[in-house]
C-alpha cells in the first residue's frame, strides 16, 4: 500500500473507531475552522510537550552561554509578553489544553528574521525579524497568532504522525490499531524549532492568527503590511521564517478574504 493510502486507511479509522481530536471546534463568530485532525493522537501529547521543554531549555542554555539571551528587563522582551499576556486568554478557544501548558515568551538576539512557538507554549522571537522588519506591535501580534496557532492546532502532533506513517507497513499498522497499542508506535523526535508544516498548515495558522490578534486588541489589516514586508525582505537570502511559511500575493489575498470575519473583533475589543 502507498504512503498516500495508508494514511487514508488510518483516517478511516480513526474517524470510525472513536479517536476523536481533543480541542473544541470554535463558535461561528470570527474566523470558522473545521475540528484539528484526528491523527494528531497517534503521539502522545505529553512526550512531544516534554520534548519541546527539553528542546526550548537547552536553545535557552545556548543563548545565554552566548549572551544573547534577553534578560527580564529588556524593553523588547517586556513588549513581547506583554502582547502574549494580551493573546493568550483567547487561546483556549482553539484548544482547552492552553490553559494548563506553562507558556513562556523569550527572546534571543541574532540576525534570524524568526520566531516559533513550541508545542505546550514555548514561544521564542530572534530579534531579527523585529529589528530588520520594524514591526509594530500589531505585526508582532500577527506574527504571535500564527505561531501560536500552530502549537493549539497541534500541527507538530499531525505531522510527525502522518511522517511516522508514510515509513510504515499496512500489515503492522493495522495489527497496532487492532490491538489498541497505535500510540506505542510514536516516539517525539527532530528539532521542533525548524519544523516544517504543510500549506494548510500554514493557511489554517494564518487565520487563527487573525482571530486571535483581533480578539486581543490589535488590527489584523497588519497581516497585509507584514507580508509586504516580508516579501520585500525575500529578495535577497530568504529568512529563516519565510523559508517554512509560503508567502505571495495569494496570501496577501486570503488575509484580505477573512477581513469581514476578524474587523467586528478588533472593533468590539477597542471598545472595550
Amino acid at each position: 500500500m502507498s504512503g498516500q493510502g495508508l494514511l487514508a486507511l488510518l483516517a478511516t479509522v480513526l474517524s470510525l473507531g472513536g479517536g476523536t481530536a481533543a480541542g473544541a471546534e470554535p463558535a461561528a463568530d470570527g474566523v470558522v475552522v473545521g475540528k484539528p485532525s484526528a491523527m494528531r493522537n497517534l503521539v502522545p501529547a505529553g512526550e512531544l510537550e516534554k520534548a519541546a521543554y527539553q528542546q526550548y531549555s537547552e536553545l535557552k542554555r545556548a543563548a545565554a552561554e552566548k549572551n544573547a539571551l534577553a534578560a527580564n528587563d529588556n524593553p523588547q522582551l517586556i513588549r513581547l509578553r506583554g502582547i502574549a499576556r494580551n493573546i493568550l486568554p483567547y487561546a483556549s478557544r482553539f484548544n482547552p489544553s492552553a490553559q494548563r501548558w506553562r507558556w513562556e515568551v523569550n527572546l534571543i538576539a541574532s540576525k534570524q528574521l524568526n520566531a516559533f512557538c513550541m508545542p505546550g507554549g514555548k514561544i521564542a522571537f530572534y530579534t531579527g525579524i523585529i529589528d530588520t522588519l520594524k514591526l509594530s506591535d500589531d505585526e508582532i501580534a500577527i506574527v504571535m497568532g500564527h505561531e501560536i496557532a500552530h502549537a493549539l492546532r497541534e500541527h507538530a502532533r499531525e505531522r510527525m504522525a502522518k511522517s511516522t506513517l508514510t515509513n510504515l507497513g499496512a500489515a503492522v499498522l493495522g495489527e497496532f490499531i487492532a490491538g489498541g497499542r497505535a500510540s506505542g508506535l510514536f516516539r517525539a523526535g527532530g528539532n521542533l524549532m525548524t519544523l516544517k508544516f504543510s500549506r494548510d498548515d500554514e493557511s489554517e495558522a494564518d487565520l487563527i492568527g487573525l482571530d486571535l490578534a483581533a480578539r486581543a486588541g490589535y488590527d489584523p489589516r497588519a497581516g497585509i503590511s507584514l507580508w509586504r514586508k516580508m516579501g520585500e525582505a525575500s529578495k535577497g537570502a530568504p529568512p529563516a521564517w519565510l523559508s517554512t511559511h509560503p508567502a505571495g500575493q495569494d496570501r496577501i489575498m486570503e488575509i484580505e478574504r477573512q477581513l469581514p470575519q476578524v474587523m467586528p473583533l478588533y472593533k468590539a475589543a477597542r471598545q472595550n
